[in-house]
């Protein structure tokens, strides 16, 4: 009888069925994970929603957490109450949407996280979660009601999510809250089990997700999509009873109707979020704020934007001192403020973006020159971005009259984002492809590779070694900008970004090098090999490959590399004497 069917016969292995749904299997490695509950499938998508309302005695106070087991700290309460409301001087009546972005207090394990960590694994890597931070999507009611001491109905639904996925809850939120201002808690508990009948959220699949009446339909992307492409979504067979919407993208902002206002200085902002630099966006209401900050941090895609940002921040937020103190520099972080308190607070940030009104009709505003920081005096100071930055590179005048032409002729503004969204990621991609291809050289050969060696170690990066390379292959074979490349790679060098970018390429290369040793050791002829040794070294070969066999699921092998080792593991233990069989297969999971 073979392991396998041994360690079957115990009840390990198999799959799970989610909740909810009894004819979707989802596969799992044997041992890792635990039957799913009633609202994990909702876990996948949400942490939680509250509604959060105002009263005269307390001010914001979250009235509802569903589902009702969902944990919140006291501090997240109190940073989900202040943010989900905008500034008083905002003067949003009728109905707003916005994002925040907040810390999470403490960490939490979702009962299903290993197939959750799965799905992770393939996506890019500016839309894998921040272990350490939430998002709020909010949709904020503000009326006139007389019957109310306050003389207005103030409340806000919010959507509490790992997920960085904005255009899909914007659209979500925008069909449910509306609806739940007149029905109350009802319809909101009608919408979570619907939530929780969603599919997981698995990259790279057309997902119907049916909501209070309405199937949308999306597609998460995957890190093997090209970068500035969008899947066309697979349609299936539906009644003709359902309404459905089928969304282009599941993340993306209005680049260009959130770049407008600053317009002659995307190429000089795209140098400062690249380099990791302290941003504040003042803006009029939190949607501005919340949508010029989150285009700024998508403007260097695919490269990811590894420092904090807030798209929505108040004097109310936990870290607040922390990031408007005047007692060390400004931390490499971008804010986005509407209180006019923050125009006197944030005066010593070095560079500050002020926005006024976005124009819906699309008018580029006349070229402005960059303001100088003691001329921004309060939040009612000119539209405008207050800086003494120079940039490195010499502008780019192409894509400004290639959009000023496109308003001329009333191009739509779909067209005009993605033509700014395609010169974002050709200056990334030119900016980044040097690096990628220096740091590609520190892989050592595979022939220097051995089964019974350790993975060799990288080559440790050189910054002068780097800098050699760029006379030859610079960014200048793909791009026509000229300027101080040399002092931007310098500067980008010692940036939180490049900090992130490289710690997250020397894991995969690492991980690659384990991967191939993996490799190296499942094409030996490892039973003959333990024939050849002693029962002491046979049995410590036997738990390495047990080791090797746990670590191989958080490494790019294919199934067939780890069913071979499986093999290998058997062969061995089935060759040793009973008593010590026995003891191996309950070591470890195999």
């Amino acid at each position: 009888m073979s392991l396998r069917k041994l360690e079957e016969s115990d009840g390990v292995g198999g799959s799970v069925r989610l909740a909810g749904s009894p004819e979707e299997p989802v596969e799992r490695s044997p041992g890792r994970c635990l039957s799913l509950l009633p609202w994990d499938r909702f876990s996948a998508w949400l942490h939680c929603v509250c509604v959060v309302g105002f009263d005269l005695e307390l001010g914001q106070a979250v009235e509802v957490v569903y589902p009702q087991h969902a944990k919140l700290t006291d501090k997240e309460k109190t940073n989900i109450c202040y943010l989900s409301f905008p500034d008083s001087n905002s003067g949003c009546l009728g109905d707003t949407q916005f994002c925040f972005r907040f810390r999470q207090s403490s960490s939490r394990k979702l009962s299903w996280h290993c197939l959750l960590d799965q799905f992770e694994r393939d996506l890019p890597i500016y839309l894998k979660k921040d272990p350490a931070y939430y998002y709020g999507y909010v949709y904020f009611r503000q009326v006139q009601d007389r019957t109310l001491k306050r003389g207005y109905f103030q409340k806000s639904l919010v959507l509490v999510s790992k997920l960085p996925y904005i255009h899909f809850f914007h659209i979500v939120l925008g069909h449910i809250a509306p609806e739940y201002f007149e029905k109350n808690e009802p319809f909101l508990e009608a919408a979570c089990s619907d939530i929780d009948r969603w599919p997981s959220p698995v990259p790279g699949k057309t997902l119907h997700l049916p909501i209070m009446g309405i199937v949308i339909k999306v597609r998460i992307p995957t890190c093997h999509d090209k970068p500035g492409t969008t899947e066309v979504l697979q349609t299936a067979h539906q009644p003709v009873t359902q309404i459905s919407i089928a969304l282009p993208t599941v993340y993306e902002v209005d680049l260009f109707r959130c770049f407008l206002p600053v317009f002659f200085h995307i190429q000089m902002l795209w140098e400062l979020v690249l380099l990791g630099e302290p941003l504040v966006v003042m803006a009029p209401s939190p949607s501005e704020s919340s949508e010029t900050v989150l285009a700024l941090v998508s403007c260097i895609s695919p490269l990811k934007y590894y420092s904090d940002f807030r798209p929505y921040f108040t004097i109310h937020d936990s870290e607040f001192k922390e990031y408007t103190t005047r007692t060390q520099a400004p931390p490499s972080v971008i804010l986005g403020v509407t209180n006019p308190f923050f125009a006197k607070t944030l005066q010593h940030w070095p560079h500050i973006i002020r926005i006024g009104d976005m124009k819906l009709s699309g008018e580029i505003p006349k070229q402005v020159k960059v303001k100088k920081l003691k001329n921004l005096k309060t939040l009612d100071s000119k539209p405008g971005v207050y800086t003494s930055y120079k940039p490195y590179l010499n502008r780019d005048e192409e894509i400004i009259k290639q959009l000023q032409k496109g308003v001329q002729q009333k191009r739509p503004a779909e067209a005009q984002s993605i033509i700014l969204r395609r010169y974002f990621l050709e200056l990334t991609q030119s900016f980044i492809i040097p690096l990628e291809r220096y740091v590609a050289s520190l892989m050592p050969l595979q022939k220097s590779i051995s089964p019974w060696k350790s993975p060799p170690q990288l080559k440790p990066f050189s910054q002068e070694e780097f800098m050699k390379t760029l006379e030859k292959a610079g960014p200048q074979l793909t791009s026509r900008l000229k300027g101080d490349w040399i002092g931007l790679y310098r500067h980008f060098l010692k940036s939180p970004n490049f900090d992130g970018w490289f710690r997250t390429r020397r894991k995969e290369m690492t991980q690659k090098l384990e991967a191939l040793h993996l490799e190296a050791l499942c094409n030996e002829d490892l039973l003959f090999w333990s024939q050849k040794h002693t029962e002491v070294e046979t049995v410590d070969l036997v738990l390495k490959l047990k080791d090797k066999l746990a670590d191989g699921e958080n490494l790019p092998v294919k199934p067939a590399t780890m069913e071979k080792l499986q093999m290998h593991i058997d062969s061995i233990i089935l060759a040793l004497p009973e008593d010590l069989q026995g003891i191996l297969i309950k070591t470890g999971k195999t």
